[in-house]
Order: structure tokens, then sequence, then C-alpha cells
């Protein structure tokens, strides 16, 4: 009676009662609790009043929100076709911290991956099968990248001007050991020369300012361009780039389709990174349930990405175009990657599976 007469004297002075109206379990909704109804991702299908309600008050160790993690897709409804993730972690801490949403929302982006399920790893560039025949007429490039995350500090949703700096400077300490076809050298952002830059534009290595409302709104381009860079080897065929959307960001790639080559320097690379880092006395974050920790859930388990440019200009105007990558678990994205057009029938056709699933598989 009592929550009636609320809403009755919220009425008398022109409010709304959205918030004070009971869910389907008789849940009254948060007072802060987020306009979702019109949304489309998978943060606002799995986010109930009861959830909101245990979560709001708490915070990580390093002091990360819900209302942080969440706000990405409370400003971002969505596409009614393309369902995005809705929510970002601002630590390592946060898939245990607010797990009673993240876990239904990983199981729902990766396909049924369960709180109790193991993650596997292989980056043994020997267990893999073929891939090194794959036709230059119709795969125009290969290219593999994954994330790596520095445990002890915060993702770039939350991360300090000083926390980032300082991974800047754990990353090209570690990367200036490189030697033979991995030597190379790192370009700041803030600190290149214009004929450097132009280069990098002229490679297509360089990463420019997120512009992205998903991006922004998870507060990845604060500070921009402090403490972020490039660093590319000699040969430019093995990139990393730091302070992105995650702590760093590893690529392998080369023209034509032997993936199985660009596979193996991918796999070389990362060793030898994650070597340099152990004699900083530093480590990678990662558990045996999530795998990697990186600060998208998308990228959660490998973080791989193995994709190539794929000329296919009639089989993209069939009809069961959508449905046959979707039966080989494979997205598509434009030429020039994420919401971009295909040019000339030109396409990024990539895995779809990272959690649950080997680098190998």
């Amino acid at each position: 009676v009592k929550l009636l007469i609320e809403m009755e004297k919220s009425l008398e002075k022109g409010l709304l009662i959205d918030s004070l109206i009971p869910d389907q379990n008789g849940v009254v909704r948060h007072p802060e609790y987020p306009e979702l109804s019109k949304h489309n991702n998978h943060m606002a299908r799995c986010l109930t009043a009861d959830i909101y309600s245990r979560l709001v008050s708490l915070q990580t160790p390093k002091g990360f929100t819900l209302n942080r993690a969440i706000q990405t897709g409370v400003d971002n409804p969505g596409h009614p076709f393309i369902m995005t993730v809705g929510m970002v972690a601002g630590d390592e801490e946060s898939y245990n911290t607010f797990a009673d949403l993240f876990d239904p929302v990983i199981d729902a982006r990766h396909g049924g991956y369960k709180k109790d399920d193991k993650h596997k790893t292989d980056l043994d560039p020997a267990h893999l099968n073929g891939g090194d025949d794959l036709d230059p007429k119709y795969v125009l490039s290969s290219r593999v990248r994954t994330g790596r995350s520095i445990r002890g500090y915060s993702l770039p949703p939350s991360c300090t001007r000083a926390e980032r700096r300082e991974v800047e400077k754990i990353t090209t300490s570690a990367l200036d050991s490189f030697d033979g076809e991995f030597k190379g050298k790192y370009y700041p952002l803030n600190g290149m020369t214009e004929e450097e830059q132009q280069q990098l534009i002229d490679d297509h290595f360089l990463f420019d300012k997120p512009v992205s409302p998903l991006l922004t709104a998870s507060r990845m381009a604060r500070d921009w361009p402090d403490a972020r860079g490039i660093w590319h080897n000699e040969n430019k065929n093995f990139l990393i780039w730091v302070n992105e959307e995650d702590h760093t960001r590893v690529i392998s790639m080369q023209k034509g389709g032997n993936m199985k080559e660009v596979f193996t320097r991918f796999c070389n690379g990362l060793a030898k990174f994650e070597e340099a880092i152990k004699k900083d006395e530093k480590v990678f974050m990662w558990n045996e349930h999530l795998g990697f920790i990186l600060t998208c859930p998308s990228n959660l388990g490998t973080g791989l990405r193995a994709g190539v440019h794929l000329k296919i200009p009639l089989l993209s105007k069939h009809d069961k175009f959508a449905s046959i990558l979707k039966s080989l678990r494979l997205q598509k994205r434009g030429t020039g990657g994420v919401d971009t057009a295909a040019t000339d029938g030109t396409f990024d056709i990539s895995n779809s599976d990272r959690l649950g699933f080997s680098e190998v598989e």
C-alpha cells in the first residue's frame, strides 16, 4: 500500500513512476536503474532490476563500478539487426565483482559458455593443420591479432594517466629487447615526426583517436594521445599497438594466403613478448575460466581474430551468404574493417569463436 501511495504522490507531482513499478518477480527497480526497453545489446537483455540492485553499490578494489561498466550499453541502444555486448571491464577484478551480470552476458555472446567452463590455450603453431595453401587469387592478405593486458593495472576504460604511462613503459621496455626478425621501433603518437606519421598512414598502421560512440562512452579516448603508440618490426609484418582499446594489441600480417606463416610469426612474437615482460616481473591477465582478460567480453579467451581479405564478389551477393558464414562460425566486415563497406566484393572474413576454443582451433 505504501508503494501505491508513493506512486500516487509522484503522479500528483507530474513525475514518472517507471522506477517504482515492480518487475515480474515483484522487485522494485532501483532509482538509478537505466531505461533499456528499446535497447538491443547483450547487457540490456541480461540486466534485471534484481541484479542491478545487488551490484550497483559494489566496486572493484580499483574503484570501478557497475554504472561505468554498462554506460556504453546505456548510451548506445544498438541496431535492430546487430547485437553488441553493451558493457566493458575496467580492470581484471570487474569480471568477478560484477559476475552476476558479466556471466550471463558472456554466456549469450559466446554461445553457451557457462560460469564453470574452462578455456583452452594452444599457441603451438606446429599444431595447426593447413592454412598455408589459400589461393592468393582470392585471398589478398592474411592477418592474426589478439590483445594482452598487464596484471595489476586498470584497463583503458578506467586507467589513470599514471597507469597508462606505466603500461607504455613496461611494453616498450620489453619490445626494446626484441632482435632478429622481431627487431623494431616504437612510435609514440605524441612524439613522432611528420615523416614518420605519414609513413605509418601509408602503411595503414596508424590508429586514430576513437570516435565510435561505443568506445567514447567507455571512456577509452581520455587524454588522447597520451601514452599511446605503435611498434612494428623492420619487416613491417609484426605490430603492437599500445593503449588503444586494450593495453596492447598484437598483430601479425602479410600479403597473400599463407595463414600458417602469419600464425607462426604471431605465436613466436607473443612468446617473446611474454618472456620479456616476465623479466620485468610482470604477467598477462589470465585465468582458466576466461582465458586472457581484455576490456570487452567479446574478446575474452584467445582474444584472437584470424582474418583474411577475401575477394568473393559473386558469393557475397548470394542470398544465403550470411547463413553460410554463420554455419561456418565466421563473421564478415567491410574492406576497411568494422563499420565500413566492402570494395569490389572484398570482405574481411574472420573467426567468431574466441572463448572456449584454443588459438589453433
